[in-house]
């Protein structure tokens, strides 16, 4: 039976990420050596993390002036690197979420954090739309896309102070006038490998503004400088995310992606307000097109559990919905094909024709 993994993270990779990099724990590049055991100063380590950076930066259409680094520490240590690097004394966050509620908590630690707006008394299930930044803020921080609520910035916003974006769950996803952004984070694994490993966007003149002692790890400028290597990176996922690059350029880019990223996500909410046993939990206008949360209408919620079991006896694996939200989520990255999308499609209205 064909598996189709709606897992919110780590999640599905496309296939030929899957085979190069098991390939290349066998075997990497015909050395004889497995690439968990190859030096992270090795020729082919280097032209990995090379092609890795030139690939991200061509995808995403990185101007001059920034750099691209490959991390440890998964985003959440990049709440606290955020501050620590850039925060004199105020930072601007938005909360939107579970993730952009982490993030403002931490960076309380490092001086005043303005909460410009929040959707946290309806359960997290828009974007707000009506805020004002501070100009004297260090820089406002924006979480993209809300895995676990189902919401997503669908522009890149203009704002007057440096912009920090936590891009985890849709950075290729779309395409992103990054520009408009002074940093942009995220984790590996929703849309670009598994996790271990994590990247960072950074606009080279933003940095080097604050007065406090950095720690040599917690400093992108050193990561910047040693080109990554200042520890050792975390060379599998770092392959693993290269392979997953080479294939996204090979299917035509971030803008063709992007298409079918809305073909998917249209075809599974259609389905979600015309069938009556389901609803969204997302306004329509800020609905995410990555992680698509519905629950059951109140007349049919005492089917939920056996709606799980029905449809992951046909396969589609891990679409149970956080329990901030309850029901369902099904993620669907760039990775998840429009056949797993329309499977579920089909098995929500075999279950409606059968229960309702």
């Amino acid at each position: 039976m064909k598996k189709y993994n709606f897992n919110p993270g780590p999640s599905t990779l496309p296939d030929i990420t899957i085979e190069e990099t098991a390939k290349a724990i066998k075997d990497i590049y015909g050395t004889g050596l497995s690439l968990l055991e190859i030096s992270h100063r090795s020729k082919e380590f280097e032209s990995i993390l090379a092609e890795s950076v030139s690939l991200f930066k061509e995808l995403l259409n990185i101007p001059e002036g920034y750099s691209v680094i490959f991390l440890g520490g998964g985003a959440s240590m990049q709440f606290c690197m955020v501050p620590f690097n850039l925060m004199n004394k105020k930072a601007a966050y938005i909360n939107t979420g579970t993730w952009a509620s982490k993030a403002l908590k931490e960076a309380k630690a490092f001086g005043e954090v303005v909460e410009v707006a929040s959707s946290k008394d309806a359960n997290y299930s828009f974007i707000p739309k009506d805020y004002t930044v501070p100009a004297d803020a260090d820089y406002f921080h924006i979480t993209t896309n809300n895995t676990i609520f189902g919401t997503q910035w669908h522009t890149d916003p203009d704002i007057n102070v440096p912009l920090v974006a936590d891009a985890s769950s849709d950075i290729l996803s779309r395409p992103m006038d990054v520009s408009k952004y002074a940093l942009i984070y995220g984790g590996a694994q929703k849309n670009l490998g598994p996790a271990g490993v994590t990247f960072v966007i950074i606009k080279d003149d933003i940095l080097g503004k604050v007065s406090r002692h950095i720690p040599t790890m917690l400093n992108y400028k050193e990561h910047i400088d040693n080109g990554s290597m200042y520890n050792t990176p975390p060379v599998v996922p770092i392959f693993a995310c290269l392979q997953t690059l080479k294939w996204l350029k090979g299917i035509g880019g971030v803008a063709a992606i992007e298409k079918i990223n809305i073909k998917k996500a249209d075809l599974l909410y259609n389905e979600i307000d015309r069938n009556k046993m389901f609803k969204g939990t997302a306004v329509k206008e800020d609905r995410s097109l990555m992680n698509v949360c519905f629950i059951m209408n109140p007349e049919y919620i005492a089917l939920e559990k056996e709606f799980l079991d029905f449809v992951t006896a046909k396969g589609l694996v891990n679409l149970k919905g956080h329990r901030s939200v309850g029901g369902f989520r099904a993620s669907i990255y760039n990775a998840m094909p429009i056949e797993g999308v329309q499977a579920l499609v089909n098995a929500m209205q075999e279950f409606e024709k059968l229960k309702a």
